[in-house]
């Protein structure tokens, strides 16, 4: 990672994980505000760094009947009270530039969607910000057709980070190829792995599917890979969840494996710094 990225009053440390996590969707500020403090302590108590992530409105949800998520002006509510109250960076999926203008008021990094990381309009937009940029690069893109994408965010602000969160393979499948993370680096940007959205199962039914033991196989394979960061959306009852409850990970199940990729991430350190 050559470049210094700051989301809010957090500069990101290349010695340091870091973590975004949080739930799919917000349900509910007590759930919210919980996750929020749980999270907090779990990233104190391993020295890493943490910005907490959820959606006010999923807006790519794969059918109508699917839950989206409190609205705009509620969610940013949500958000901003977890920012002010739990002291902890926030990070937001927007999108259209009308929604990254506004909720940019609100949060410390807005999220590109992976389906519209070549939207000229919303990239820019976000940028303008100022706040810190997480561009998902999109299911039917080749990394390093993320430059192009990249130079668009970076010809106004730098504040950016490149998340990885598979490819499609087929239909209804995705892959996580791992030389995706190494090419992305090449750009000088942090690059995140999206353990989560990874073992997504697209188009089943009216919503999508997945695969959740496979996040910890491709968490500790990105680790070893040289990451700077992990994305796992967490839930205490996943299968309850209103959004990604097949991949979601059970929160009591998320210090375990945190400990197994910090474990795998120090030791790509170790063996890059001799």
């Amino acid at each position: 990672m050559s470049n210094s990225v700051a989301i809010g009053n957090l500069h990101l440390d290349p010695a340091k994980l870091l973590l975004i996590a949080g739930p799919c969707v917000l349900e509910s500020e007590e759930l919210a505000l919980s996750l929020a403090r749980d999270l907090k302590s779990l990233a104190q108590e391993r020295n890493i760094d943490l910005i907490f992530k959820a959606s006010f409105d999923k807006a790519n949800r794969s059918s109508l009947k699917s839950y989206r998520g409190p609205g705009f002006e509620p969610g940013l509510r949500i958000l901003q009270r977890i920012r002010q109250e739990e002291k902890v960076a926030v990070l937001t999926d927007v999108h259209s530039p009308e929604q990254a203008e506004a909720a940019g008021e609100f949060v410390d990094a807005l999220q590109i969607p992976a389906f519209l990381s070549r939207q000229t309009d919303l990239l820019l937009a976000a940028a303008r910000t100022g706040k810190a940029v997480n561009i998902k690069k999109g299911q039917f893109m080749a990394p390093q057709d993320m430059g192009r994408v990249i130079e668009k965010v970076a010809s106004i602000n730098k504040n950016i980070l490149v998340t990885e969160r598979g490819y499609t393979f087929g239909y209804n499948n995705l892959v996580a190829d791992m030389r995706s993370l190494a090419i992305l680096r090449r750009f000088g940007y942090p690059v995140i792995f999206d353990a989560t959205h990874s073992v997504q199962l697209p188009g089943q039914g009216d919503q999508s599917g997945g695969e959740r033991e496979f996040v910890p196989v491709l968490a500790r394979a990105a680790a070893g890979a040289g990451i700077d960061g992990i994305f796992i959306e967490t839930h205490p009852e996943p299968e309850q969840a209103l959004s990604d409850s097949a991949v979601m990970i059970k929160f009591d199940k998320l210090p375990g494996l945190l400990d197994e990729v910090l474990a795998v991430h120090r030791a790509v350190q170790g063996q890059a710094e001799r």
